[in-house]
């Protein structure tokens, strides 16, 4: 299992709440000595292709992941899903974890991965305690809600070459923000159908759209690792 290597930590409320003294020690290795956080995470690891979270569990915790990545989705009785997120080191895997016990989503890992998961009542208690975590969240709430409609104005209004160039784009800024891109490349651990059920084209037609970006050396896709070439024009295309 591969090492997480705490890049997102400061994206996570987790550790800007002083909850993971395993980042805290990585990151910050002559501080002095904190007491040990008054709230206890466990920290766990899954291989590729296994579920982080499944539709029908019932939870009492706050999952965050810290090295890797996955995919957060819904799915209708026959099997067709819509993925509403890719999921980086240092996201909460669902952000009304703290109100409902159960999400109805499928969180599914796309590369060996780490999270760590923290006691729901307990996350929410902290957060009454201290304001400058709760505004994170908030900001947080606020952001994830400005992706959801971004996702619906895309599903909605956008061709399909835009809805392609708007889910990479997205995504390369992300990883690039959190200080996960080498240079102009990004790891892209996820297979066609990932893409097809994030973009809700079927994966013929996406496939058809990703070689024509290629055919236009926008970008390159290789070694589960993806290239953006164009940054400028990948941006026209995906519009505003």
């Amino acid at each position: 299992m591969e090492k997480p290597d705490f890049q997102g930590c400061s994206f996570c409320l987790i550790y800007k709440a002083g909850l993971c003294g395993d980042a805290l020690a990585k990151l910050h290795p002559s501080d002095t000595p904190q007491a040990a956080p008054s709230i206890r995470t466990t920290r766990h690891t899954i291989p590729k292709r296994q579920m982080i979270h499944s539709p029908r569990d019932f939870s009492d915790v706050v999952i965050c992941i810290c090295a890797g990545q996955a995919v957060s989705s819904v799915a209708l009785p026959d099997g067709r899903r819509q993925i509403l997120e890719v999921l980086l080191p240092g996201d909460i895997i669902y952000w009304t974890a703290l109100f409902e016990p159960m999400s109805a989503r499928l969180i599914e890992a796309t590369e060996n991965s780490t999270y760590r998961k923290i006691n729901r009542g307990e996350f929410f208690a902290m957060l009454a305690k201290r304001p400058d975590v709760f505004q994170a969240f908030i900001k947080l709430c606020i952001g994830k809600k400005d992706n959801s409609d971004q996702l619906a104005l895309t599903l909605g209004r956008r061709n399909a070459l835009q809805r392609i160039a708007r889910f990479i784009l997205d995504l390369a800024t992300r990883l690039i923000e959190r200080g996960l891109a080498t240079g102009q490349t990004i790891s892209f651990p996820l297979r066609l159908r990932h893409i097809a059920d994030a973009t809700g084209l079927t994966p013929v037609h996406t496939s058809k759209v990703l070689r024509e970006l290629r055919r236009e050396k926008i970008i390159d896709l290789e070694d589960r690792s993806l290239t953006v070439f164009d940054m400028m024009h990948l941006r026209q295309i995906a519009g505003p």
